[in-house]
């Protein structure tokens, strides 16, 4: 019997990007077996929308906005608990390419050892250009130069991933449990892919490609809406405080930490900024996400 596989797909107050989302997933070569899009109280028409364009699609709409972090804890435990082998998760604004989850089960059923349980997608911009933040390798990881020659130019060896258009095996929910929802937004995947790799195997898939429309990061756009330099600065300290990485990788995420903080006060050298990270950094060291 074939593995069956649930796409999770979480969204918020953006409709027609979940179409355009929707349409790209259920015209896959190999489509998934079930898609579940978790609705985080959105108020712009998504429930009609669904309803009307897209019946046979679950949706779990929650009771209000739990940001991606909430969303994908609540999608993962309800596929987990139906019993699908593969959960192939992704925001609204991820249009995965036609052949994008073929290939990635294409790379999970490599003969590997250990067996790769963490498969990513090449993602682009909508310019068609690699996008900047998507999958990582681990330079500290003697096994990697090895598992890049073997496997190069269709695979490559990554130490975390984004939740745009990643397979992550159930046994992970088993060994790992769930993200954790206080993230909110921001840094909830980069921490659990993490953890998951600690020991693991990862992989990017070149054949399994998305276009990621996504947003600004936090430190460079503006603090609106949901407050993202907030949750960018705060969850980026409790991911330093994870067991996800190791020393050498808690080093180079804080040198980015510090980088992106700098950057962010060049544009906005205000008191107003410095209080905000401030109670930022206070939160990070005095809290934690479970």
């Amino acid at each position: 019997m074939s593995e069956r596989v649930c796409a999770v797909i979480v969204t918020y107050n953006r409709k027609e990007l979940l179409r355009e989302c929707l349409k790209a997933v259920l015209s896959q070569t190999r489509p998934p077996d079930h898609v579940l899009v978790v609705d985080n109280a959105s108020t712009d028409g998504t429930p009609e929308m669904l309803q009307e364009a897209f019946p046979q699609v679950e949706v779990l709409r929650l009771p209000e906005n739990q940001g991606g972090a909430g969303g994908f804890h609540e999608g993962m435990k309800r596929a987990y608990e139906q019993g699908f082998d593969w959960l192939w998760l992704m925001d609204d604004d991820t249009i995965p390419r036609a052949k994008a989850l073929e290939a990635l089960l294409e790379a999970a059923r490599l003969p590997l050892d250990p067996r790769p349980r963490v498969l990513a997608s090449r993602q682009l911009l909508p310019s068609g250009l690699p996008h900047p933040t998507t999958a990582f390798v681990n330079p500290t990881d003697l096994r990697y130069p090895l598992l890049w020659l073997r496997l190069r130019p269709r695979y490559r060896p990554i130490r975390w991933a984004l939740f745009t258009s990643v397979l992550l095996h159930r046994s992970l929910v088993e060994e790992q449990g769930l993200p954790h929802k206080a993230f909110f937004i921001w840094e909830d995947d980069l921490e659990y892919t993490a953890r998951a790799l600690r020991r693991g195997l990862g992989l990017q898939v070149r054949d399994s490609e998305v276009i990621h429309k996504s947003a600004s990061k936090p430190y460079i756009s503006a603090t609106t809406g949901e407050n993202r330099l907030f949750y960018g600065v705060r969850n980026r300290i409790w991911v330093l405080r994870s067991p996800a990485f190791g020393p050498l990788g808690k080093a180079f995420l804080a040198l980015q930490l510090l980088f992106g903080l700098l950057t962010y006060l060049a544009f906005h050298p205000s008191r107003k900024s410095l209080q905000e990270i401030g109670r930022a950094l206070r939160a990070g060291l005095t809290t934690s996400p479970c």
